[in-house]
């Protein structure tokens, strides 16, 4: 097959640029580390790509031999030399994914659309036949919601990832072909420089981050890219709209929103404090309000239209006049300045409100117990909400354009416009989540001090929601203005007194949702109404509900009771009228991460397919809107993948008008760490989003939807058998991975558990799959898919019984196979190989299960695997684990590849293939040394070369994150 000439000319473009950074670096390594270092660099990648070629055990050892006879200062120098060539191929690949979209750009023919693009997606819709209307109605509903996380997955500072935006910065510089001589040869000087400040800086933090760290990293991508793309992608649909539905009068609300939850996730987080969660909208708020000064100050620049030219209308005279009144020492001084510059006025006046606004936000601390009026008594005119200064952009908007400025109103104030309307005051939407079992607590100390129930949390499910029910209805308040409960409690009903001070006298746009972690139940929905009534944030007497209570479902038996739970609050009418107050609107969270870790992949998969197809169905018959929140983590153990894939890949009509989905480490930097990427991902997203919401997709064939039942029970029966159900696995886990190093890397501000315990269902699902990566086991993205892929296959005509036990199934399968083997005829017949290849082709979410989980088996590496199985202490348990794993590692690849009818992994996504192939030869090593300072650490923890074994080791996993680009 012969290549196209624009792909060879990418290969060559993405080669030149890292040969040119690996020299530089390689320049780097000799003037800080030496001559001897650098030679010693280039001998173990050599070896390393010999081993990748040759695959011969003698290899493999002689690395092992020669890494273990280096000293830990030898090894931080090798792990900070791959450890930056890492970051340098990073960017590379990231500004290689800008000059194709480029490419395909420039060389597009006409209004040929981009692929993926949101004009794609209008075309496909006109071509469907979808009217106007339709599509008008969608968009007044319609909300996608990206909601940024704290989750600490991405282990490099900010400090690093700045210096690695200035080094990108600069080759785009050098590519462009543009620069004179000396130009290109001051710019290759600044990268050199930053790559000898990057040997020179510490990769890892020193100190973990606290949670305000978390929201002002957040805000570095709000801030320098998000507020930038947005405007565009809003001029974007606005056009592509216009072009293709050219007789309609188009109405673009702000769909495209975001959400955080640095400062507002407190489940397992003892550092999130009210307090913290005030300061965390105080900072978003200030944020935003700030980057809106910037703008009308500049807008106040361009808009020099004097009234000696131009009319303006009657309502913008009349906003300049109030304006006049409300500061007669700023109109005074414009009538000197700007006499007859009506324009510059206003964004002077706008101007004014804001630093108004951003003083009170500055300094003012919401108190529970101070009513609004007090509040805002001494504030000067300021704004409070979005809405207030969107009416002032939009007299100015609408007096342009009828007085012949509508090509100026379409320009900056447009986007000014829009960027308010998106970001508002608040910048992001903070969510608060918080664990059922502390609300639980809470209930039962308020219950009991009130003399209502001496023990709440003895009562059986049934008995609890009578209970809470009752007392929704009730008016009385349980919770006196000032009395302390024990720490937890008050710490519980001081976090709702927070919210609802933030929302009357601070942000009132800032909270939306409160989100309950592991819901087991209608009482866990019904009690955070209580605690909220008790703040005053619901009260239906006053037609008053300020928050959405969103149940999260993560394990495989609460998803499964998903629909029942939600189905019982709908019952109530108590909750119904609550539902009422939110305009008829249900959200529900589906966890990605503790569903994964509890049965597996593909059983996880299954059960969130299953309770979203549920959830629907219950939507649809009680008329409520439902919004799904996905909680998808970066790697494939937790939900991640291709946004435009997973989205395309849901069941039909889960998505409808609205959908939100967390952003969490690692991928918000690959996602949003440059403007051209941003853009890219987030019109992917709108794309997906507008095709899902109008192109007929019906329900798979219920042959597949019972193929795809059975598989997810098989797997996770063979999943548990070995994570929950082998009593040695616990210590396998302990000691083949490094769970105890990434325990005490510090890239968030959470504990790796939510309890003090060793036991796999308190650990979170973060380090749970962080480990397995660094380890190359990968274990959570695979795990059992295999068994229950070649268990179907191998079955002669109907799924196994899922029911028998463990070695029955075995047998059976075992049985079919012999059989099927001796029978050809039969073989072709009832090959069920044939359904799951027509599933695969045919059905997107079976697809993109398959297609994730050949990612992360791309990435796995069981030779490597094997070198961190040595590290068990006993040899026994080692080589049974090692080898169960290993066995459903080959089962796993043989049958994906059979499946997706590919002769070797990735063979349909060959630049993830060419990447990994490229990267392997440099994480190898990594991993070689990584398991040798474990070694030494493990075999001498109190000795004299703790600290720097232990520095050493964290380098090292940081290092392996680049490699592989996944954490957890």
């Amino acid at each position: 097959m012969i290549e196209p000439r624009s792909a060879t000319l990418d290969r060559d473009r993405l080669s030149s640029v890292i040969h040119m950074l690996g020299n530089l670096l390689g320049d780097v390594i000799r003037d800080q580390a030496g001559e001897a270092s650098f030679e010693l660099e280039e001998r173990i990648r050599a070896s390393a790509k010999e081993l990748r070629t040759l695959h011969t055990p003698d290899l493999a050892a002689e690395l092992a031999t020669t890494i273990g006879g280096l000293s830990v200062h030898e090894m931080q120098v090798l792990i900070k030399s791959f450890s930056i060539y890492f970051a340098l191929i990073n960017l590379t690949e990231q500004l290689q994914r800008i000059w194709v979209l480029r490419d395909r750009a420039a060389s597009r023919v006409g209004d040929q659309p981009r692929i993926e693009s949101i004009q794609a997606a209008v075309i496909e819709l006109r071509q469907s036949g979808v009217e106007a209307q339709a599509i008008q109605s969608w968009l007044d509903q319609a909300l996608v919601l990206p909601v940024f996380t704290a989750h600490p997955t991405e282990s490099k500072r900010r400090t690093t990832l700045d210096k690695i935006k200035r080094i990108a910065d600069a080759v785009q510089l050098v590519q462009n072909g543009q620069l004179m001589a000396d130009e290109r040869e001051t710019q290759m000087c600044m990268i050199g420089e930053e790559i000898a400040s990057l040997w020179q800086t510490d990769d890892i933090r020193i100190v973990r981050p606290t949670v305000l760290d978390e929201v002002k990293n957040g805000l570095y991508y709000f801030e320098d890219t998000l507020m930038h793309v947005v405007p565009r992608l809003y001029r974007d649909l606005e056009d592509t709209l216009r072009q293709h539905y050219p007789d309609h009068t188009w109405r673009i609300p702000a769909l495209l929103r975001f959400g955080a939850w640095m400062g507002g996730d407190r489940d397992g987080n003892p550092f999130v404090t009210p307090e913290v969660t005030v300061e965390a909208v105080r900072l978003l708020r200030t944020s935003a309000i700030s980057r809106h000064i910037s703008t009308v100050e500049e807008l106040s620049r361009r808009l020099s239209q004097s009234l000696k030219q131009i009319r303006i209308s009657t309502a913008f005279q009349a906003a300049l006049d109030s304006h006049a009144t409300q500061f007669p020492e700023t109109a005074r001084l414009l009538e000197r300045r700007n006499p007859h510059e009506p324009y510059r006025q206003q964004c002077t006046y706008i101007r004014e409100k804001l630093l108004s606004a951003l003083a009170h936000t500055s300094d003012h601390v919401p108190d529970w117990f101070l009513s609004k009026r007090e509040a805002d008594a001494a504030v000067a005119p300021a704004y409070h909400t979005a809405t207030e200064l969107l009416a002032d952009l939009r007299v100015m908007y609408d007096s342009l354009v009828e007085n012949g400025g509508a090509v100026i109103a379409d320009g900056m104030l447009h986007d000014f416009i829009r960027q308010v309307e998106v970001f508002g005051l608040h910048m992001a939407t903070l969510d608060i989540r918080q664990h059922s079992s502390r609300h639980t607590e809470a209930i039962a100390d308020i219950l009991a001090y009130a003399g209502v129930c001496a023990d709440y949390a003895t009562l059986d499910e049934s008995e609890r929601v009578a209970l809470l029910t009752k007392e929704l209805g009730n008016q009385r308040p349980l919770v006196p203005a000032r009395h302390s409960f024990s720490e937890e409690t008050d710490e519980t009903i001081q976090t709702f007194r927070s919210v609802a001070a933030i929302l009357e006298q601070f942000s009132p746009e800032s909270i939306h949702t409160y989100i309950i972690s592991m819901t087991t139940g209608a009482s866990d929905i019904l009690a955070v109404l209580l605690l909220a009534r008790e703040a005053g944030l619901y009260d239906p007497q006053r037609g008053i509900s300020r928050l959405d209570v969103v149940p999260l479902f993560e394990t495989g038996e609460d998803l499964e009771n998903a629909a029942a739970i939600v189905a019982s609050c709908w019952a109530l009418p108590v909750y119904r009228e609550h539902m009422r107050l939110r305009g008829d609107t249900q959200e529900v969270m589906i966890g990605y991460s503790d569903s994964n870790k509890d049965g597996g992949f593909l059983s996880a998969n299954w059960a969130l397919y299953q309770a979203q197809r549920e959830l629907r169905d219950l939507a649809r018959r009680h008329d409520i809107n439902m919004r799904l929140f996905h909680g998808r983590g970066g790697s494939i153990g937790r939900g991640g993948g291709p946004a435009n894939q997973a989205i395309l890949a849901q069941p039909p009509g889960t998505v409808g008008y609205q959908i939100k989905v967390t952003e969490q480490g690692e991928v918000i930097s690959d996602r949003y760490g440059m403007i051209p990427l941003a853009h890219r991902h987030l019109e992917q997203v709108l794309n997906a989003v507008l095709r899902v919401g109008f192109v007929p997709h019906d329900d798979p064939p219920a042959e597949w939807v019972q193929a795809l039942a059975g598989m997810a029970a098989l797997s996770r029966q063979h999943y548990r058998g070995l994570v929950y159900d082998t009593p040695e696995f616990l210590r396998y886990f302990r000691t083949a991975t490094p769970i105890a190093e990434i325990s005490r890397l510090n890239i968030g501000s959470r504990p790796a558990s939510r309890k003090k315990s060793d036991r796999i269902e308190d650990l979170r699902a973060i380090p749970w799959v962080f480990s397995w990566m660094q380890s190359r086991h990968t274990l959570p993205g695979w795990f059992g898919l295999g068994y229950a892929l070649d268990a179907y296959a191998s079955s002669e005509f109907s799924v196994l019984n899922v029911e028998l036990p463990h070695h029955e199934i075995q047998l059976k399968t075992q049985n079919a196979k012999l059989k099927t083997q001796n029978d050809p005829q039969l073989k072709t017949q009832h090959s069920k190989l044939k359904t799951l290849q027509a599933m695969y082709k045919n059905w997107p979410a079976f697809r993109t299960i398959i297609d994730n989980a050949q990612m992360i088996l791309g990435k796995a590496d069981m030779q490597i695997a094997r070198r961190y199985a040595d590290l068990v202490p006993e040899p026994e348990i080692a080589a049974a684990i090692f080898a169960e794993i290993q066995a459903e590692y080959g089962r796993s690849v043989r049958m994906v590849k059979a499946v997706a009818q590919l002769d070797q992994l990735l063979d349909n996504i060959p630049v993830l293939q060419t990447s990994i192939a490229r990267r392997n030869p440099y994480v190898d090593p990594l991993s070689y040394i990584q398991v040798e300072l474990i070694k030494r650490l493990r075999n001498d923890p109190a000795g004299p070369q703790h600290a720097e074994l232990e520095d050493a080791i964290l380098w090292s996993i940081s290092g392996i994150a680049a490699g592989l680009k996944n954490t957890g």
